[in-house]
């Protein structure tokens, strides 16, 4: 008998994404990925939320423990903190599509029951994932693209990326063979862990200003 690899084993979602189809296919076929090994632990897969005109996507890292939980991205402390900065800066978030780079939660338990703890994602793992940001980014062709964090960098702009070196720039950057204007800042997870939080978040709010800027 041939044994014949899991899908994961492969670390790409490339047969997974369909050829055809706006955001709504997309989603139902993501729900079916098995593109890497975190689908066999996480709840359900979190897709991308918003509309295909949106003029600016939001990509953070991956969903979180309630993002988990509800199948949509960014509906923790993490995204409502996300929401005030975005209102403060002039972007409406009703406007915008919020999506991670990885579609499933990687997370650890120091015991069983015990509550799950977040875990970075992978280089591997971000690739794999790479081909749903590539289909989401056709479809909603956004003017502008705010990256949330190291790991959404990472994904997008390569393992050389490092935040605190470009944010609240505007970059201009081919991103999935397409021409994008991207500005990092900070995940709004990070401003919840800040010693000096108030700081952090003003900090936050003043890298989506230059974006909302940068969309005129």
């Amino acid at each position: 008998m041939v044994r014949t690899e899991a899908p994961e084993d492969a670390y790409t979602a490339e047969p997974f994404v369909p050829e055809r189809g706006g955001l709504a296919a997309l989603r139902k076929a993501a729900a079916d990925c098995r593109g890497c090994p975190l689908h066999r632990d996480a709840t359900q897969t979190v897709f991308g939320e918003g509309g295909k005109e949106a003029r600016v996507m939001l990509v953070g890292e991956q969903p979180g423990d309630q993002e988990d939980r509800q199948g949509k991205p960014f509906v923790g402390p993490a995204g409502r903190l996300l929401d005030r900065a975005l209102e403060e800066a002039g972007i409406d978030p009703s406007e915008a599509y919020v999506t991670n780079a990885v579609k499933h939660f990687k997370f650890t338990r120091a015991e069983p029951r015990k509550r799950r703890i977040h875990k970075a994602p992978n280089l591997r793992e971000m690739t794999a994932c790479g081909p749903w940001l590539a289909a989401e980014l056709a479809v909603v062709e956004p003017e502008l693209i705010v990256v949330l964090g190291a790991t959404a960098g990472k994904a997008l702009l390569g393992s050389s990326f490092r935040v605190t070196q470009v944010r609240g720039t505007v970059l201009e950057e081919e991103i999935h063979g397409r021409p994008e204007r991207l500005v990092p800042t900070v995940h709004p997870s990070s401003v919840l862990r800040a010693d000096d939080r108030e700081a952090a978040y003003r900090g936050l709010v003043s890298d989506l200003k230059v974006a909302a800027q940068a969309l005129g």
